[in-house]
């Protein structure tokens, strides 16, 4: 799988990073574990086997300042998709144009990750690569399982239970599993994102990833419980691993 991505296909890596937040002041640029968040993502795109080059498009110079010095190509976005109301769609097709001119290169897979998702290691990253490819896919998305979970719709005054009938409960076995996209992970083929406007079209595919991973920062609260994930999981795993290297 390395050696036909290594000779077949130009994977560019492209992160969004807007400079205003509301709910957290200079969001992307907090510090989360000892980094800046935003860097976490640069580092795991980086660290893939298979992508060739990370891209940060943002509307902040400072932002922009911060994904140089990580190691990113970085991409102006004006001022016209950068508002409240500007899609990442609209920064997404804005990238692809100034990557390939800079490149002089087509782009073959775009995987996009969203700065405010940090809990993804390299290898997430990589293995959904060889997901989307070996599933022959025009787009891909991350998500988690979601195990015995009980959806409910409010329509007014009235309540509707989703996936499942509260009058007749039936064993949780026997209940579809549901999947929640997690916002961590896309991929897709730059002409998909062209024809449909949307990162998500054509043949879609799913890369799974446990709950944990699926955390992510909108609000201050969020911060500490992604910490104690990155901190527990994801750090204590990569420093249990370079002991045993070391011990070898």
């Amino acid at each position: 799988m390395l050696k036909l991505l290594e000779n077949k296909f130009n994977v560019v890596c492209i992160i969004l990073a807007r400079g205003g937040s509301k709910s957290i002041p200079r969001k992307n640029l907090i510090d989360f574990c000892g980094k800046p968040l935003l860097v976490w993502s640069i580092g795991q795109a980086l660290g893939s086997r298979y992508i060739k080059s990370v891209f940060v498009s943002s509307d902040s110079n400072e932002i922009l300042c911060f994904a140089k010095k990580a190691g990113a190509g970085v991409i102006l976005r004006p001022k016209q998709i950068a508002g409240d109301r500007a899609s990442s769609e609209d920064a997404l097709l804005h990238a692809l144009v100034e990557v390939e001119r800079r490149q002089q290169e087509k782009i073959s897979i775009v995987v996009f990750l969203q700065a405010t998702s940090p809990l993804r290691t390299p290898e997430d990253i990589d293995q959904a690569i060889e997901v989307f490819i070996s599933k022959k896919a025009d787009s891909l998305f991350s998500a988690t399982r979601l195990e015995d979970f009980c959806l409910w719709q409010r329509n007014g005054q009235q309540w509707k239970s989703l996936n499942f009938d509260y009058r007749n409960r039936g064993r949780r076995q026997e209940r579809d599993p549901l999947f929640l996209e997690n916002g961590s992970i896309y991929i897709f083929k730059p002409n998909a994102l062209r024809q449909l406007g949307n990162r998500l079209g054509g043949k879609i595919t799913v890369y799974l990833m446990p709950f944990w991973k699926s955390y992510e920062i909108d609000e201050p609260s969020d911060v500490e419980l992604c910490r104690y994930f990155m901190m527990n999981k994801i750090l204590n795993c990569l420093k249990a691993s370079k002991t045993r290297k070391v011990n070898k």
